[in-house]
């Protein structure tokens, strides 16, 4: 997978709430200028309307159309929380996320990017290895191979 920095990467975090995480996805990609800081409330936005929770413990946040403008380059954030985060609305159905993936893409190159992580982490095995991760290298192998 191209696009990987090791930059946007954090590994063994906490968060309390899904805001949260997006927020730390997103804060990624604004401290390695991929984008304006506007875009992480075009990330929550977009939870807002349509959950960034894909099943197999991951989320995929990302901006709204209007969001588009806060991008500068495309960029993939990857923040784990071994502990996970709870992406449900509702407390009695919980979606527990360990590995967010938060996606800046210009002229539509996020679009690969969504096909690749969602192909990769259909294997549920795939997963586990991207959450028990215990370096920011290992991580960039494992999704070295996907494209």
């Amino acid at each position: 997978m191209k696009a990987l920095d090791k930059n946007l990467i954090k590994l063994n975090q906490q968060a309390k709430t899904k805001e949260d995480a997006i927020k730390q996805a997103g804060q990624l990609l604004v401290d390695n200028g991929n984008v304006e800081p506007g875009y992480i409330d075009s990330m929550i936005a977009r939870n807002k309307d349509v959950s960034v929770y894909m099943g197999n413990f991951i989320a995929i946040p990302h901006g709204t159309e209007d969001g588009k403008d806060f991008i500068k380059k495309t960029g993939i954030s990857i923040v784990q929380y071994p502990m996970g985060v709870d992406f449900s609305d509702d407390p009695a159905d919980e979606k527990l996320v360990t590995v967010v993936f938060g996606i800046a893409g210009l002229n539509g190159e996020h679009l690969g990017l969504l096909s690749s992580i969602a192909l990769f982490c259909s294997d549920i095995t795939n997963v586990e290895k991207l959450a028990d991760a215990q370096s920011v290298d290992e991580v960039i192998n494992l999704l070295k191979e996907v494209d």
